[in-house]
């Protein structure tokens, strides 16, 4: 790869790691002060709170007539979520691939906020679900591709998962021959330390 996109991509990284840190102590703020505004700060959400039927008067017709094609998708992401759980379990072992931790993609902390009501949490929770499992879903494809077959395309990818800046030049037969295992052990490299995570779940 040459030395000024790895450069960038080094950069990006970096400064991907900032901003986590940086959302990081923001959230710390936030929680802090929800600690010691705890009961203003439930009321001041609770205030803000729809009931259900305020709530259903004032949707409109094509979002009531529309949800049971939203909510059909339920059974599709479970089973791409048992689909790859069980993927991950049997295969990567025997590739030396870290399994991705499921936890750190399926969150569901919504359901707490006061100023949701009821079919706004599910609606929240399903949203949640659908997005983590997609996310958890691509990383553990992405690890995939590293391992089995890590060259660009020979157009520009929207959207490329986080494994793909790493991978071979389209058409670069001597750099894929020469890296495919460079790039096979850093997914095993990683292995001990996500192997620690899945212990401690």
């Amino acid at each position: 790869m040459p030395l000024p996109i790895q450069e960038l991509i080094d950069r990006i990284r970096e400064l991907e790691e900032q901003l986590e840190l940086e959302y990081t102590r923001h959230r710390e703020a936030f929680q802090r002060q929800r600690i010691e505004m705890a009961d203003r700060f439930l009321e001041l959400q609770r205030r803000h709170r729809i009931g259900v039927w305020p709530y259903l008067r004032g949707a409109r017709w094509s979002v009531i007539l529309t949800a049971p094609v939203i909510y059909a998708g339920w059974p599709v992401f479970a089973l791409i979520d048992v689909f790859v759980s069980f993927y991950q379990r049997i295969c990567f072992p025997l590739y030396r691939i870290p399994r991705v931790k499921r936890a750190d993609y399926l969150v569901f902390d919504r359901s707490e906020l006061p100023y949701l009501n009821p079919i706004e949490k599910l609606n929240c929770f399903y949203c949640s679900y659908a997005n983590g499992v997609i996310a958890y879903a691509r990383e553990i494809a992405g690890r995939t591709e590293q391992y089995w077959c890590p060259i660009k395309h020979a157009t520009r990818l929207r959207g490329a998962h986080r494994h793909y800046p790493d991978f071979f030049e389209y058409g670069d037969s001597e750099a894929y021959r020469q890296g495919l295992e460079r790039l096979r052990q850093q997914l095993a490299e990683a292995a001990p330390s996500a192997q620690a995570d899945q212990t401690n779940k």
